[in-house]
């Protein structure tokens, strides 16, 4: 029998993989960790399948440590006896607290098995819903920016858990970075913005990220050229695209493309 943790994605009932909702529907308990995750699961399971575990808000580690033991101890016996899944929004291996879980279960029942079901992540959804594109060849790093801090890093960056929007913009535009933030995206509870104002979002929300890029990042790409070459149409005499003979002049762009 095996205990799967599933990736919810970002908070939309519809963003959920088709493997992750036909584990949610198989399985024989559903044990979630916080009410968001559990808005989320309750679309794809009954209300009576869903199992609650608490976690107390608390930086203290063996508070923690403590709270953990409890819910292995409550989800090992069924995932024995059967299937059972434990959610988490984004993915289950990135920034989640599925970690936590499968960290006690080595520990402590380690008989468990354990298989993950990847989910939409935060890294991958902000791109769509802030409109940004992240070309190929380009270094992206991933920071945390929780109370204010601007780590800097590559030419992009993107920052979770910024909780402290104007500070956190202050370091990072000291250090060359244009930034754009997000919050609640595709998430169905709450208000979801995007803004470049970090005074629109000055309150505090775990669920916010940052997109930073170094104002003078540049790269060369190669379909680059056909944004001018639609502007100015003519022959294309220095390089030629797929497709497309040297010298030959570009198709004329329709409307009804």
């Amino acid at each position: 029998m095996t205990l799967y943790g599933v990736g919810l994605g970002p908070g939309e009932a519809d963003l959920v993989t088709v493997r992750g909702k036909r584990v949610l529907e198989e399985v024989d308990v559903v044990y979630s960790p916080g009410r968001l995750s559990r808005s989320v699961a309750t679309e794809h399971v009954p209300e009576e399948r869903i199992g609650d575990l608490d976690f107390p808000m608390t930086r203290d580690e063996e508070k923690l440590r403590r709270a953990w033991k409890e819910a292995a101890a409550e989800i090992a016996p069924r995932a024995k006896d059967g299937d059972a899944a434990f959610v988490t929004l984004g993915d289950p291996n990135v920034y989640s607290t599925f970690g936590h879980l499968r960290r006690t279960l080595d520990a402590f029942h380690p008989d468990v098995e354990l298989e993950v079901v990847p989910g939409v992540s935060a890294m991958t959804a902000f791109a769509t819903a802030l409109g940004v594109e992240i070309p190929a060849g380009s270094g992206l790093a991933l920071r945390e920016a929780d109370q204010g801090r601007s780590p800097t890093g590559p030419d992009r960056m993107v920052l979770f858990k910024v909780t402290d929007a104007p500070a956190t913009h202050e370091g990072l535009v000291d250090a060359g970075y244009d930034v754009t933030y997000g919050r609640r995206l595709f998430m169905e509870q709450g208000e979801t913005v995007v803004t470049d104002d970090p005074d629109d979002i000055e309150e505090r929300d775990y669920y916010t990220l940052a997109y930073a890029t170094r104002s003078d990042a540049e790269e060369d790409l190669a379909t680059a050229q056909f944004e001018t070459a639609y502007e100015n149409p003519g022959p294309v005499t220095e390089e030629c695209a797929e497709g497309v003979a040297c010298g030959d002049e570009l198709p004329e762009v329709r409307s009804d493309d």
